[in-house]
């Protein structure tokens, strides 16, 4: 009997202890909550107490929180329809206030981020211009491309001056939202425009523009191809007709020396054999004169003809 005592009162010890002790660790803060309604919080790891059977703890996340908008529609000052894409961090700072004022219900933390956040951005994308949003400093912009000489040019492009910037503008959201975020016990860390779009119809519009601009500098190469081709055919024109006159020249000159040097020939022959030289002249014409289709009419008493009656010629 006084065994079962004993153990009834060691189990019910453990129960009150485990019941009025919990733990904490790095990642989670804490609410402790009485009869429905919170009464403190604890934001330290490790051991604590409370009150047991009569409090209750509610945890929540002690790490860095992240939200992520839907791309929305808006328009800028200067009337540009663009699509916005941000994104922040945000974290729980004050636990008891978080409870009370969203019910530590994270879907409904997230849900009026969204309205300050989306709030915020859509009032300062109205406030400024496209440039503000895409830019960040007013450094100069230098492209670079290829004149019609097609020698690389580097230009500075102007664009125009910025005042405050993507980031400052960022600042400024993440002020503003950080103060509407701060009843609810949230701290927002930062705040980021991660896309800037246009919208379909702006879009197309920009792509066909610079689809235009490409197809122009295309146009420009093409043109600088084709006049450095001419340029390279001419050049090899001029070269050839250089190798074949100076080959004709060479050949002339080569052909007026044999001629020359047949004429010498043929002048020795005569010296020294006049009949010979004459009979063997009048062989090679009849061989260029006559052949299977000739047919001449003279009179046999031609002169032409009198070696064909014998070598005597007669």
């Amino acid at each position: 009997m006084k065994r079962s005592i004993l153990i009834i009162i060691i189990v019910a010890a453990f129960i009150v202890a485990s019941s009025s002790t919990f733990v904490l660790d790095q990642t989670q803060q804490a609410v402790i909550v009485q009869f429905g309604k919170p009464i403190r919080s604890i934001t330290e790891p490790g051991l604590h107490f409370k009150t047991p059977f009569i409090q209750n703890v509610r945890v929540f996340d002690n790490r860095i929180l992240e939200w992520d908008g839907r791309p929305r529609s808006l328009t800028t000052l200067d009337k540009v329809s663009i699509y916005i894409d941000a994104t922040a961090r945000w974290k729980i700072v004050n636990p008891l206030l978080y409870l009370q004022s969203v019910e530590g219900n994270e879907l409904i933390a997230q849900a009026r981020l969204d309205n300050f956040i989306e709030g915020a951005v859509k009032d300062f994308i109205a406030d400024n211009t496209l440039i503000e949003l895409v830019r960040s400093s007013n450094r100069e912009i230098v492209t670079t491309g290829i004149d019609e000489q097609g020698v690389e040019v580097r230009s500075i492009k102007e664009t125009p001056n910025i005042e405050k910037g993507r980031n400052t503008l960022a600042g400024e959201i993440l002020a503003r939202a950080k103060n509407d975020a701060a009843p609810l016990g949230i701290e927002l860390v930062d705040v980021r425009i991660k896309g800037v779009n246009y919208v379909e119809s702006v879009r197309q519009k920009v792509y066909e523009r610079m689809r235009a601009e490409r197809m122009q500098i295309a146009a420009r190469f093409r043109s600088l191809g084709e006049g450095e081709k001419s340029r390279i055919l001419g050049d090899m024109e001029f070269e050839l007709k250089t190798i074949i006159s100076g080959a004709d020249r060479k050949a002339l000159e080569i052909m007026g020396k044999a001629d020359a040097k047949a004429t010498a020939i043929y002048a020795a022959a005569y010296n020294r054999d006049p009949e010979f030289y004459s009979f063997t002249k009048t062989l090679d014409t009849y061989k260029i004169t006559f052949d299977n289709k000739t047919s001449l009419i003279m009179s046999s008493d031609n002169e032409f003809l009198k070696y064909l009656k014998g070598v005597e010629g007669r």
